[in-house]
């Protein structure tokens, strides 16, 4: 199924009806001859069309190249950074600025962020107006199924709203395509009311999680979202909703949305979600459905993966562009009995996967071995202290090992991994701090259970004893730091410490205090130059 739906995505790119969409273009350009008038004949036709906005998404929300939402989120907060490494990797400061909370509205990568978002509601707001025409019953489909498709378009429209609400707070709602020409910014406030609305109606009508359903939007995938949205709510919103964060959690808990394999449950491998065949993980409950066979391939390593002389490593036959690095102090938060932290980094000697002879460096290590090393500073040249953005090489600071593609001989499932937006350990935690911030930010006897139970599988028997949480070691403080152990890599930081209070007041490694305006990123200044009606965030 997975391999089908990916065929069907592969498939749809030259159909019609690609909106290229900003705030103050969303027009439909028609990329071939075929058009709504000759399309959507067949249940495949139409599945082609309510994939094509979910194919889309990922350009922007995994960490597969773009500079999208998930670049910003994690650049930007306390766990992973891509800095300056010699002659690689300065971009014009595009990062620096970033990790710094330096940036400006002329910012090139923001740019490019709010343009793939943009242009995803343009595909699900155009599909959803071809589908007031499509004869769903001439094509094959009963009347559930044609309710439970536009369903699963709108939720992925409100998915896409909450994700531009998160990055920049007040901003338009558009529901058609090109009306009206330049939209205005609506407050933060009115656009959760829209996603929640929009949720809350379509909810009920989606289809339960099952194998048929990974690369789709199910209803255990609308409960998650309806989970994170109550839970960020005071920040969106104004108003805290930890009620109905516990309610949405429970649904998902309880199985009532569906599940991959059977009861909705923890994988017990901390390495189970993210593997090579991680559609069959029992606790998954949203994800791309990317796979090589299908020519869809989750391809993580430009952000994450060294250079080319790092694939002898995993014996792999990718390579990146040794980017993304894991911050000294977000290295440091892992204990060294976690084995959270032994399987999901590479760190210190690189050895060749066959043979175990040393990798050697090919920059300022060039000839010799290289080994991963917990700092951020010009080692080669005998730097001392702290090291900044500006100073790295190309052995500065552990990396990514959380996803693993497996070897290049394992024929059908080599590099088969899906992307994972939502699992249960998150709506574990989600209900956990629901619970938590209800009761003055003490532990319930249930959410110390919730967050115990997802750490337990990361120690060993015999270290469980004083690696347990405790009612007096669960603070707020201590669970958002498992929040950034459990779900580093994940794209999730920035949002959690901005509802933690901790985004622009904290300091962490070559980043200072900043401005509260900084919770929000600025309306890039192109687009406040092309509409009249956006008004630009506080503070820019």
């Amino acid at each position: 199924m997975k391999k089908y739906f990916n065929k069907l995505s592969a498939a749809l790119t030259p159909v019609a009806l690609l909106a290229t969409v900003s705030c103050t273009d969303l027009d439909e350009t028609i990329y071939s001859e075929l058009s709504k008038d000759n399309f959507y004949n067949s249940k495949v036709e139409i599945m082609q069309g309510v994939l094509r906005p979910f194919t889309h998404m990922q350009a922007w929300l995994a960490p597969t190249g773009q500079s999208g939402y998930y670049y910003h989120g994690e650049s930007a907060a306390d766990q992973i950074a891509w800095p300056q490494k010699g002659r690689h990797g300065y971009d014009g400061g595009d990062h620096v600025r970033l990790h710094r909370h330096e940036w400006t509205p002329q910012e090139n990568r923001l740019r490019g962020s709010w343009g793939l978002m943009w242009e995803g509601l343009g595909y699900v707001n155009a599909l959803l107006e071809d589908f007031e025409d499509v004869d769903f019953e001439a094509a094959g489909l009963t009347q559930v199924e044609k309710e439970s498709i536009i369903a699963e378009v709108k939720v992925m429209r409100a998915f896409h709203y909450m994700k531009i609400m998160d990055m920049w707070g007040n901003v338009p709602i558009v529901t058609s395509v090109g009306q009206p020409t330049n939209p205005e910014t609506r407050p933060s406030a009115e656009v959760f009311q829209f996603v929640e609305e929009e949720l809350l109606a379509n909810v009920e009508k989606l289809q339960p999680l099952s194998q048929a359903l990974v690369g789709r939007v199910s209803k255990a995938a609308g409960y998650a979202m309806l989970s994170e949205l109550y839970l960020n709510a005071e920040v969106w919103s104004g108003t805290p909703r930890y009620d109905e964060c516990i309610t949405y959690s429970d649904k998902v808990i309880n199985g009532e949305g569906g599940s991959l394999m059977g009861n909705m449950r923890l994988d017990p491998s901390i390495l189970g979600p993210f593997s090579n065949q991680n559609q069959f993980s029992p606790e998954n409950i949203f994800q791309f459905a990317f796979s090589r066979d299908g020519g869809f391939t989750f391809n993580w390593s430009g952000f994450f993966f060294g250079y080319s002389n790092m694939s002898r490593a995993l014996d792999v036959t990718y390579s990146g562009w040794n980017a993304f690095v894991v911050i000294p102090t977000a290295f440091d938060a892992f204990k060294e009995n976690d084995m959270r932290k032994q399987e999901w980094f590479l760190f210190g000697p690189q050895t060749d996967y066959d043979t175990g002879e040393p990798i050697l460096g090919t920059e300022e290590w060039a000839d010799q071995p290289l080994v991963y090393v917990n700092n951020i500073r010009r080692n080669s040249e005998g730097a001392t202290g702290e090291g900044s953005m500006t100073e790295g090489e190309e052995n500065s600071g552990a990396r990514f090992n959380k996803y693993r593609s497996g070897t290049s001989d394992e024929e059908g499932t080599y590099w088969e991994n899906d992307y994972v937006i939502y699992r249960l350990t998150e709506i574990y935690f989600n209900k956990a701090e629901a619970l938590m911030r209800k009761n003055g930010g003490a532990p319930t006897a249930e959410a110390l259970e919730l967050v115990n139970e997802s750490r337990k599988r990361s120690f060993d028997e015999a270290d469980w004893a004083t690696e347990a949480y405790t009612a007096s070691t669960l603070t707020m403080d201590e669970l958002l730091a498992e929040r950034g152990r459990e779900f580093i890599f994940e794209g999730k930081r920035r949002t959690d410490l901005i509802r933690f209070g901790e985004f622009t007041s904290g300091n962490w490694w070559d980043k200072d205090a900043s401005e509260p305006t900084r919770t929000l990123f600025p309306i890039p200044h192109i687009h406040l130059s092309l509409n009249p009606n956006l008004t630009q965030n506080p503070g820019y």
